[in-house]
This record gives structure tokens, C-alpha cells and sequence, in this order.
């Protein structure tokens, strides 16, 4: 069975509710541009057949005046000229102001768009975001969406403008044969139909591709950005991701390719019909001026009308096929943005067990697509003031437990609960004003460094004096203050002047981000001394003990030197809690615990 969309009712239907989406979307963008396109639509399509009627008289009066030599049939074949004159200025005027409004819409459109695209994204939960079949919408939608709503309107109005034309052009070959008019009418319709077809297979290949054209721009990333440059060039992977590109790019162009061809050859064909409708209604029209039947300047009128009433007739079609294609892509954009996101949680503010802390109860959280739970039963407590330490090789679903934490995911089975209440009945904003994480794969910002440690709170992105006490805090300030421009530095080396940092001391900007949270009664710190040395991994420990000394700890690490500092240790295996207490009670049962705090005590001796 052929899979690929036809021009049939329901998907007609689709063009006209596309088609009420493009335009109000473009109405919303600007009322002053869209008002004056449908104004200058309606002169630019009735001023054509103005102008071949005028033509008509122009010719008959230089015939008469040729005949009586008349001064007064003269000047009246001089005023027809005049009139022309200015019907062809107004109408330059008018396809002149078109061309200017759409100028102005794009650009205003494509941003509109663009933004509508971002907003939606910030709705978006992680999972969404891990979800390659979205990823496919939102590519598709980034790549055509931009332009296709104008484009869907500008067709509309150029379909009314043609009409315009047509109607026009209609009544004028009517005087001369209903016969002239039918067959401009029917030598236009086959090519219609093919380009409907052909814009219908172009969209479908759209459609497919979409997972292919994203493995070429990650290609293009890694061979681009210089986060990968390091390895790509030690490894000498550059011909091979390059290779890996062209060979993508070849399967693309092959069907590009044969699709062209197919709708160029059959696009010359239908063309050779058109002309020799034409021509034989070109021939028609001599005949009849040859035997008197009708004036020269009629046929002059006629021809005029003919070619351009074929003309605009062909772009009437070519403008409903068109509004069918820009409906196909305009659907990726909105099924994007009806894409209906999990509810994001409730409005509470506080729970009814303030000072409660933390609990997990049988939590359990299976991947979208796994077969495998990344968590098992989990259930823990922690309360304000302690410091829980999770343990476990990487894998063990970790990071998973602070993704469920932080509502990041939803548990599958089970329940979390802050302060008494669970999780999802919390107002998703004050439940982030109450967390601060620090992630192992924490974002290297392209920017200045004060906003780099800004970003850990949002109400102080822009704010000098916090960006300094939370960099004390953090142990950034030190080497900040060492930079070209201090807090100012560009960081990163994407933008001018960029100043890049060691591991170390990136790690130091994102852990004083947690410190920007001034309200968090909760901080995670996932792997944060990973990139430290050992002097200043304890300096580290020492000052945070400190400063969250009321606050609850949960901290993630590989190195049995910090996480003794912690009042309750557990350790996960698969998924799944197998020991918890101390450091000094877990060395003693002998468990995996000890066994891999003796492995790492060994490489000290």
C-alpha cells in the first residue's frame, strides 16, 4: 500500500486549519504588515487586467487616429498611454511594497517562531528532553517552521491576488470565446496535480530524515567545538566522523536527487503542454483578426490576457499546492507545540511536618524504553542538619536517586516526600528554591565568570556582590580576582577575550553556585571535588561543613576520605540499598563498604 500523503478531503481540511494557525500567527507578529499585504494583494491582482484592457484601447486609438489623422484622436491614443503609465507605476508600487512587507514579516516572524520554539522547550521535563522521537519534532520544526507560516500566508494572499487576476482576466477572454477560457483552464490543471504529488514525496523525505539530519550536526559538533577537539585530533578521528558525514550526506543527496529529476522532467512536459495551448490559441486569435472578426487591438488584448491569464492561473495552483507543502511542514511546528508535558506539580508551599526532611518510601524508577530498574525499593530519611553519603560503583543509580530528588523524574513505584508531603504536591519553584545541586557534568557557561556563578540562582544572575560571597564560599573567589577583568572575564574560548579555566577551577565556580542559594535547606553535591586535588578537596570539606552545618547533605562521591565526613553512609548496588550506617560501622561488618575502602586505603601506603 503506497504510504505517502495525497491531496485528499481530510488533508485539505489540514491546509485550512494550517492555514488559520499561519495567520494568526502572522497577524499577531505585526497587524500593520499583514493589513497592508492584503491591501497591496488586491491592487497588484486586479491592476494586470487594468493594464491589457488599456493596452486594447491604446492600440485601437493609434489605429483610428492612423486613420483620420485627427489631432483630437491623437491626443486621446496620448492620454491612454498616460493612463497605462500609471496603472504599470501603481503597480510597481504595490509588488514593490509586498516585497518590502515580507522582507520585514520574515525576519519578525522567524524570531517569533524561534521564541515559540524555546518557550515550549522550557516546558519540557527531562525526559522529554532524552526522548529522540521529540528531538526529531523539535529538528523538524527548527528546520522549516521559521519560514512556512509566512510562507503559508503570503500563498494565501497571492491565491486571492490570482483570483483577482483571473476573474478579471475571465470576463475579458469571454467576450471572445468560452472555449479560450476552458482551455486555459484545463492545459494549467496536470501539472497541479503532479507538483501536489511531488511537494507531498519532498515532505515525506523531510519527515524521515529528520534522525539523520541530527547525527550530521552532532558529527559537525564534534568536529567543530573545542570541548572535542583534544581527543578528536590525539585519536585522529577527524576522518573518521568526516567520512561518517559525507556518507550520511550521500544517502541524502541520492534521494534528493531522484526526486529533482522526477519532478524536473515531468514539470518540462507539462510545461510543453501549456505552450502549446498557447500557441493554439495564439494561432486562433490571428485567424480571427485576419478575417476582421475582431480589431488589432483586440487581439493584441487577447494575447496579452491569454499569457497572462495562464500565468496567473499557474500560480493559482502552484499557490494552492504551495499552501498544501507549507501546510505539511507548518504541522511539524504544532504537533511540537501540542506536545502536552507532565503536569509539573502542584502549589504548596510548606509541608504539614515542617523540619521532617527528606524521605524515600520503596521508591522504584525504570527508564523510558529499559527493561531494567535504575532504582529498587529505595527508602531512606534524612533529616535537617545530617549528611547522608551515597556509595556505589558508577552505574549503581546514583545520580538517578538525585534526578528523582530534584522531580527531575517521577518515581515509578514509591513515594519521596519533603517535609511530609509528597513531592508532586509542591509548587515546582519553591521546591528549587529549597534544592541546590551541583552535578558532576555541570555546564561550562560561555560567560562571564560572576555570571557563571550567578546562574546557581536566577534573582542574582546580575547581581556583583552575591556573585563574590558565593565564590568566598565556594573557594573561587581567590583566583577570580586573578583574572584579566575579575568577576567581567569571558570565560570559555567561544566569544572574544575568553579565558579558559582548569578542571579544578571550574569545579570551584560550580560549587560556589550552590552557595547562591541562600534559601536551600537541601544541597547535593554529585562527585564536586572530582577535579581537586587532595589539599584542596579538605580545605573544601572543612569550609562546607561549616557553612551547611543546618542544613541537609547528600553527597555523591568515590574518594572514602570524604565521605566519612557524612552521619549515615549508604551504599547502592544495581539499584538497590545493601548496606547503610557509619564509616566506622560499615568497615566493621566487612561488607562491600570496607572491601572498597581497604582497595583505596591501599594506594595510599
Amino acid at each position: 500500500m503506497d504510504s505517502r500523503p495525497h491531496l485528499d478531503r481530510p488533508q485539505l481540511l489540514g491546509v485550512f486549519r494550517q492555514l488559520k494557525h499561519g495567520v494568526t500567527l502572522v497577524w499577531a507578529t505585526s497587524r500593520g504588515l499583514s493589513f497592508a499585504l492584503g491591501i497591496l494583494s488586491l491592487v497588484a491582482g486586479v491592476l494586470p487586467a487594468g493594464a491589457a484592457w488599456v493596452g486594447k484601447l491604446i492600440v485601437d486609438a493609434v489605429v483610428h487616429a492612423a486613420e483620420t489623422g485627427s489631432a483630437e484622436d491623437q491626443r486621446t491614443a496620448l492620454t491612454w498611454v498616460v493612463v497605462e503609465l500609471g496603472l504599470v507605476a501603481l503597480l510597481a508600487g504595490a509588488q514593490r511594497g509586498l516585497g518590502t512587507c515580507q522582507q520585514l514579516l520574515r525576519a519578525l516572524l522567524g524570531q517569533r517562531v524561534n521564541e515559540m520554539i524555546l518557550e515550549k522547550a522550557l516546558t519540557l521535563d527531562l525526559a522529554a528532553f532524552e526522548d529522540s522521537e521529540l528531538y526529531d519534532r523539535m529538528t523538524r520544526a527548527r528546520r522549516e517552521a521559521s519560514h512556512r507560516p509566512l510562507s503559508l500566508v503570503m500563498r494565501s494572499f497571492q491565491l486571492a491576488q490570482h483570483s483577482f487576476s483571473l476573474i478579471a482576466y475571465s470576463g475579458l477572454l469571454l467576450q471572445l470565446s468560452a472555449w479560450a477560457l476552458a482551455v486555459l483552464v484545463v492545459a494549467a490543471i496536470p501539472s497541479f496535480f503532479v507538483e501536489t504529488r511531488f511537494s507531498a514525496d519532498a515532505f515525506r523525505l523531510f519527515t524521515w530524515r529528520a534522525p539523520e539530519t541530527r547525527k550530521q550536526n552532532y558529527l559537525e559538533v564534534l568536529l567543530a567545538r573545542e570541548d572535542f577537539a583534544k581527543e578528536v585530533k590525539l585519536f585522529d578521528l577527524g576522518p573518521v566522523f568526516l567520512d561518517r558525514y559525507r556518507e550520511i550526506f550521500r544517502d541524502l543527496y541520492a534521494e534528493d536527487r531522484t526526486l529533482t529529476l522526477r519532478r524536473g522532467a515531468w514539470g518540462f512536459v507539462l510545461s510543453l503542454l501549456s505552450t502549446v495551448a498557447f500557441y493554439g490559441a495564439y494561432a486562433w486569435i490571428v485567424l480571427e483578426t485576419a478575417a476582421k472578426r475582431i480589431t488589432l487591438g483586440d487581439m493584441t488584448m487577447y494575447l496579452l490576457v491569454f499569457k497572462q491569464g495562464q500565468a496567473a492561473l499557474a500560480s493559482l495552483l502552484a499557490s494552492i499546492g504551495g499552501m498544501y507543502e507549507d501546510s505539511l511542514y507548518l504541522s511539524n511546528l504544532y504537533e511540537y507545540l501540542e506536545y502536552q508535558a507532565p503536569d509539573d506539580g502542584g502549589s504548596a508551599t510548606e509541608g504539614p511536618k515542617p523540619g521532617d526532611g527528606i524521605r524515600f518510601e520503596g521508591v522504584s524508577f525504570t527508564y523510558p524504553g529499559a527493561e531494567t530498574p535504575a532504582l529498587q525499593e529505595v527508602s531512606l530519611h534524612l533529616r535537617p542538619g545530617r549528611k547522608l553519603a551515597l556509595v556505589g560503583e558508577n552505574g549503581a543509580g546514583k545520580t538517578t536517586l538525585i534526578k528523582l530528588l530534584t522531580r527531575l523524574y517521577r518515581p515509578t513505584e514509591g513515594r519521596i516526600l519533603l517535609d511530609g508531603l509528597e513531592l508532586d504536591a509542591w509548587d515546582a519553584d519553591i521546591l528549587r528554591k529549597r534544592v541546590g545541586v551541583i552535578f558532576q557534568d555541570f555546564v561550562r557557561y560561555q560567560l562571564a565568570a560572576g555570571e557563571n556563578v550567578g546562574v546557581g540562582d536566577v534573582r542574582g544572575f546580575s547581581d556583583p556582590e552575591r556573585w563574590q560571597a558565593a565564590a568566598e564560599k565556594g573557594m573561587a573567589h581567590d583566583f577570580i580576582g586573578r583574572l584579566p577583568k575579575g568577576y567581567q572575564t569571558q570565560l570559555g574560548r567561544w566569544f572574544e577575550d575568553g579565558q579558559e579555566l582548569s578542571l579544578g577551577q571550574w569545579q570551584k565556580i560550580a560549587l560556589s553556585r550552590a552557595f547562591m542559594r541562600d534559601e536551600a535547606d537541601l544541597l547535593v553535591l554529585d562527585e564536586p571535588t572530582a577535579s581537586m586535588d587532595a589539599e584542596a578537596e579538605a580545605t573544601v570539606f572543612e569550609r562546607f561543613g561549616r557553612l551547611a552545618a543546618d542544613k541537609m547533605v547528600i553527597l555523591i562521591s568515590h574518594r572514602f576520605s570524604t565521605v566519612r565526613m557524612a552521619d549515615e553512609i549508604i551504599v547502592i548496588e544495581h539499584g538497590r540499598v545493601t548496606e547503610r550506617g557509619t564509616h566506622e560501622t560499615l568497615v566493621q561488618q566487612g561488607g562491600r563498604y570496607a572491601h572498597l575502602f581497604a582497595l583505596q586505603a591501599a594506594g595510599y601506603r
